[in-house]
């Protein structure tokens, strides 16, 4: 039997990027996902929509599931959001979430906002043992990411 794990982040950094060079990388998924760790494909399914296939989560000598899940994205030039929206019925996960861009002095200030359920084919019973381990895995994966980000920001 298996059960869920929610996991919801919220971060904020600055940068000395300019916001539109910073929503410009955002808005384009590939180039942002590229930033990101684990991700063992991206699959284009049209209609700014992406299937993410990650690498398999290892703690200890276990091996977890693939995470698989598909988002759409709609990027607002007019407010600096990029936001994306679950896709139903695919993979194990549902993710949605947002970037938000603001000016702030010379720089741009980057919050995100995401939420994710994933579906772990573990019995229930390990779910008090494994649910904070995958929240601390998905946890430092999006600080990978956030730290690539900053990096490549410094950059533009």
């Amino acid at each position: 039997m298996s059960f869920s794990v929610t996991i919801n982040i919220k971060r904020e950094f600055e940068t000395s990027c300019t916001p539109d060079k910073v929503f410009e990388l955002l808005a384009d998924v590939p180039r942002s996902a590229s930033h990101f760790p684990k991700v063992d494909q991206l699959v284009d399914l049209g209609d700014n929509t992406f299937r993410w296939e990650m690498e398999k989560i290892g703690i200890g000598g276990y091996t977890l599931q693939q995470t698989i899940y598909a988002s759409r994205y709609t990027a607002d030039v007019a407010t600096r959001k990029v936001s994306w929206t679950p896709v139903q019925s695919v993979g194990n996960a549902i993710v949605s979430g947002e970037w938000t861009i603001t000016p702030k002095g010379r720089g741009t200030t980057v919050a995100l906002n995401t939420k994710g359920d994933l579906t772990v084919d573990f019995p229930s019973f390990l779910e008090f043992i494994i649910s904070p381990l995958v929240v601390m895995e998905f946890t430092g994966m999006i600080e990978r990411y956030l730290v690539n980000l900053k990096e490549s920001f410094s950059t533009l």
